[in-house]
């Protein structure tokens, strides 16, 4: 998610927070003067809660339900930033509520879990009577990098070294710590069974996939050359697919190995009817057409590029997630404006098409598209 920025980096037009809900179908922004929720597709506003006063730095939802975790923000925070309220929108009030001593950088959710990330510390509790199940000291952790699976008890999170990522695998009762890169995490992202985890750090070239069971490295892409802030990253359903947004405005889609698929892909498609097939060139990851040279040249020769990119206007935060339409993206910037664009599946190194673009926020003009 876009997390709540300091008053003297962040525009007046800008929101607080933006976040997907865990099935990517809707995504929840936080205001100076509350929340709102969004469906992607078709884009419509579904609801919108305006406090009397004060700003929601974090609007954690719970798939499509009525329940939500604030956090306050902004100028004036409705909420204290050290606690975290479970909001049920339909009484209009709060029913739970968790204080710490610092800062909440994040809260996930699932139907069964609470979990709430410090700066140092991540609190998982159960979400039928609040009660701590575990805690993890993490290395300092101030973006707030967690992922928490939606379907499996999976739970990453940064290890107690620089560049290190803990995989908690609560169904199998196991722990992985992954040396996934050489300097700090900047973004981490779960597939929909929990199974992979897929990694970025400060310098944001190379985004790395792995088995969060074993810990084995199964595929390395490189997103370029130069340095970047890695915003987001997503799994598309069946794990065929990875889009990553970052501060140079360009969003990218790599196709991911069989090695990453594994049986996600095999489950979705058991029933549907065979399509024709595809040369293998046009359906790979661009590469060098030194990459024959792997192991002489830099491995930077050898890299897996993106498949399909997708330039945004915007020069703003943005997260990013693959729509319901097959082969789609959708990308929200900080800035309130949403994008829809495709891209050919069988057609490698090409640009997406844009198919929607929406501004649901208000800019300096004082516009605002509904």
């Amino acid at each position: 998610p876009i997390r709540r920025m300091s008053a003297q980096t962040r525009k007046h037009t800008e929101l607080l927070y933006v976040g997907f809900n865990q099935d990517y179908g809707c995504f929840a922004c936080g205001t100076d003067t509350g929340f709102r929720i969004y469906n992607c597709d078709p884009f419509k506003e579904t609801h919108r809660k305006d406090f009397s006063r004060g700003g929601i730095g974090y609007a954690e939802m719970l798939f499509r339900c009525n329940i939500l975790a604030l956090v306050g923000g902004g100028d004036y925070p409705r909420f204290p930033l050290y606690k975290v309220l479970i909001w049920d929108d339909h009484q209009n009030r709060c029913i739970g509520e968790l204080s710490f001593r610092s800062e909440v950088k994040a809260v996930k959710l699932r139907r069964d879990r609470v979990v709430v990330v410090l700066e140092h510390k991540i609190y998982v509790y159960n979400f039928a009577d609040l009660k701590l199940v575990d805690h993890i000291e993490t290395i300092k952790n101030p973006k707030g990098l967690c992922a928490l699976c939606p379907t499996n008890t999976v739970l990453i999170c940064p290890g107690n070294k620089q560049g290190q990522v803990r995989a908690e695998l609560y169904d199998l009762k196991k722990t992985t710590i992954i040396p996934a890169h050489e300097t700090s995490l900047s973004c981490i992202a779960l597939n929909h069974s929990g199974t992979r985890v897929a990694t970025a750090s400060e310098k944001g070239t190379l985004i790395r996939i792995f088995d969060t069971a074993s810990g084995n490295l199964l595929q390395e892409l490189r997103r370029g050359a130069d340095r970047a802030e890695i915003y987001s990253i997503c799994f598309n359903s069946t794990s065929e697919w990875l889009a990553v947004s970052s501060d140079h405005g360009t969003i990218h889609v790599f196709k991911l190995s069989e090695a990453v698929k594994g049986d996600d892909t095999k489950s979705a498609k058991k029933n549907q009817p065979e399509k024709k097939s595809t040369p293998e060139s046009a359906k790979a990851n661009p590469k060098s057409s030194l990459s024959f040279m792997k192991g002489i040249l830099p491995s930077y020769f050898s890299s897996e590029w993106s498949f399909a990119t997708y330039r945004i206007p915007d020069t703003g935060k943005t997260i990013v997630a693959f729509g319901t339409e097959e082969n789609s993206i959708i990308v929200v910037s900080a800035g309130g404006s949403f994008y829809k664009a495709t891209f050919d599946p069988k057609k490698s190194g090409s640009e997406c098409e844009m198919k929607s673009h929406h501004k649901f926020i208000k800019t300096d003009e004082g516009e605002e598209e509904e």
